[in-house]
């Protein structure tokens, strides 16, 4: 995953210790239903698009610019599917350890064509919804909320 320049500027003072950031993740259908997936450069694991917001930039269209960045394929949000910080941190490789908030959205493809973009996956496609590859629970929780038509979902301290 590429790192943001404000986080490695913030890494120059900060060091490895934690740092709280936002995110966002989208689950992006095509007109036949299907989902597009990245295989993740970083682990081999095939996830829904996802990134870090950048200071001053809008959710939804972090969630437009990274799915494009990553894949080609142009977007737009039509809803927000579910808002939670992640309960474990993420310590990377270098040491570095991050938390994330993430706001996952439920989005339509309006053009591009699916291909690797950047550096961030080795693989990208669509995929049927009964067809799915091998993921991660944090991608399968964000599918089946965008398949269901009911309120945002969230976490509190006591359930969810």
């Amino acid at each position: 995953m590429a790192t943001p320049d404000f986080i490695r500027e913030l890494r120059k003072t900060a060091g490895h210790q934690l740092l709280f950031l936002p995110g966002v993740s989208a689950v992006v259908f095509d007109e036949r239903g299907r989902i597009l997936l990245g295989r993740r450069a970083d682990n081999g694991i095939w996830a829904v698009i996802g990134g870090i917001v950048e200071p001053g930039e809008q959710p939804a269209d972090c969630a437009v610019r990274e799915v494009e960045e990553e894949t080609g394929v142009v977007c737009v949000p039509e809803r927000v599917l579910l808002v939670e910080t992640l309960r474990k941190p993420v310590v990377y490789p270098n040491g570095d350890i991050c938390q994330y908030l993430d706001v996952a959205f439920a989005c339509r493809a309006v053009g591009g064509e699916a291909r690797v973009n950047d550096d961030e996956s080795t693989d990208v496609g669509w995929f049927e919804v009964d067809a799915l590859p091998e993921m991660k629970r944090f991608s399968h929780r964000r599918i089946e909320k965008a398949l269901v038509d009911e309120p945002t979902w969230f976490r509190t301290a006591h359930g969810g």
